[in-house]
């Protein structure tokens, strides 16, 4: 049960025209947060992937596997510099863009974004441990300063997810007298919802990094380089997508159980359901038009038994849900849909390479598949973005479900934001064609045999004083 079952919504007083800030206030945050989840994957899963590489280098001797693992750091760390830009600026945007929500619900919100800061700190010293640690450090121990980086990581990512899943499941807290009281931080930061969420996100970030990393070395063994640094390039974190792609369906599948009840308007357009249906069938593509669906491929009962576990459950339809409080239906049903199909095809395409690696068939001897894997990565990223789009639309015209409306959240100010809007999408550019050059810059280097680049401000390594590694050894 939520706050908004048993006190008034904080929207009631809402008036009729928008505020002159939620329209740059939302195309802010949809840049901002579209292009600061990319890096956050990274944060999530690279240091795994990392983890396996150096120890995998360790255990066995292999020079190749503690080159990539000293490589991939370094790319962590241009990757990580740049995610501080973006998520400082999404701090700040909390505060500017939406007034209304956190001036209501900043104390609810205080503790998981507390400790989202102490964790980003936290990782970006173990992150500076690890990368001046080479040649210095004994090597076990050097390996050990990843997991604190593996853990501070997941942490950050599940509080600022907690914090979504509150707002579309809100608790915590009471509404007396249009004032939040009675605030409880511990069941905000673990509430109901947080875990499931977290555990889609957690596999997605795995999705896009794995299927990343594995594309561009699937590219370089399109241009010829089909030795061992590139197979095993490859392969460490394929494996790692290829676990994240056949598990995300059962992560969405349970994170979807009981929707219908939080939020059948979030339901109904996933469905593209205009009234109720028993049994329901699953609709493929389709638009909304004028209260009637045209287009759509039915399959019947599929619906029902993918949204409600039944072949004749009813999927809750819009015409059940008052008209002021429908999601923008078709943006949200195409946008889950994409991120279903997308995760099909690659879940398929990973099936396959095994099933024909057990065959003894070995596709990275094949083009087509490897240019499916050089665009794996791209695919993965949209499909985490639709995911993200699916979620955060569809539970509009809400910021908190059924307690605040995303209206009420913004400002009344809009001059200052639209420049702000213009500022960062120039930023956000400038940033990212710096990364690409920056990481370019450090692949061509290490094509030529530069494989100890020089780290600034740093003393020099033992591994680079005496050029063969064996400290490392």
């Amino acid at each position: 049960m939520s706050p908004a079952d048993f006190v008034p919504h904080l929207s009631e007083a809402a008036s009729a025209a928008d505020p002159a800030g939620l329209l740059p206030a939302r195309q802010q945050m949809a840049l901002s947060l579209g292009w600061h989840i990319v890096l956050a994957c990274f944060g999530v899963a690279f240091p795994a992937m990392i983890f396996v590489m150096h120890l995998r280098g360790i255990r066995r001797r292999d020079p190749v596997a503690l080159e990539l693992a000293k490589r991939w750091a370094k790319v962590s760390a241009v990757l990580f510099a740049v995610g501080v830009v973006s998520g400082t600026v999404l701090s700040f945007e909390m505060g500017l863009l939406w007034p209304g929500l956190m001036g209501t619900f900043g104390d609810v919100l205080g503790l998981p974004f507390a400790f989202e800061g102490l964790a980003f700190f936290l990782e970006a010293i173990f992150l500076g441990i690890y990368l001046y640690g080479w040649g210095r450090m004994p090597q076990r121990l050097h390996l050990l300063m990843v997991l604190p980086m593996a853990v501070t990581g997941v942490i950050g990512t599940y509080c600022v997810i907690a914090v979504n899943a509150w707002m579309n499941a809100p608790t915590g807290f009471r509404i007396l007298d249009g004032e939040v009281v009675d605030v409880r931080p511990w069941s905000v930061l673990f509430n109901g919802h947080a875990a499931l969420q977290f555990a889609h996100m957690w596999v997605a970030a795995y999705m896009v990094v794995g299927f990343s990393i594995a594309g561009v070395y699937a590219v370089g063994m399109l241009r010829g380089r089909r030795d061992t640094h590139h197979r095993l390039g490859f392969t460490v974190p394929f494996v790692f997508a290829t676990v994240a792609a056949v598990a995300q369906p059962f992560a969405g599948h349970i994170l979807g159980a009981g929707l219908d009840e939080r939020q059948p308007a979030k339901l109904a357009a996933f469905e593209l359901a205009e009234t109720t249906e028993s049994p329901a069938p699953l609709r493929i593509g389709g638009v909304y038009t004028d209260g009637e669906v045209t287009g759509s491929l039915d399959i019947p009962y599929l619906g029902s038994l993918l949204a409600r576990n039944s072949p004749s459950a009813p999927v809750p339809g819009l015409d059940t849900i008052p008209a002021e409080d429908h999601p923008p239906v078709n943006l949200t049903h195409w946008a889950f849909q994409t991120m279903i199909g997308i995760g099909i095809l690659l879940m398929l395409a990973v099936l396959l390479y095994w099933f024909a690696r057990w065959r003894g068939r070995d596709l990275l001897e094949r083009r087509w598949f490897l240019r499916f894997a050089a665009i794996g990565g791209p695919l993965a990223v949209v499909a985490l973005e639709a995911g993200w789009i699916a979620t955060e639309v569809g539970r509009q015209p809400w910021v908190v479900h059924g307690v605040m409306r995303t209206v009420d959240a913004a400002g009344n100010h809009a001059a200052g934001l639209w420049w702000m809007l213009a500022a960062s999408t120039i930023g956000y550019g400038a940033m990212t064609v710096g990364a690409v050059v920056v990481l370019r810059s450090m692949a061509r280097r290490w094509r030529t045999g530069e494989s100890d680049l020089p780290s600034p401000y740093g003393p020099r390594s033992a591994l680079a004083a005496d050029g063969n590694g064996e400290a490392e050894r």
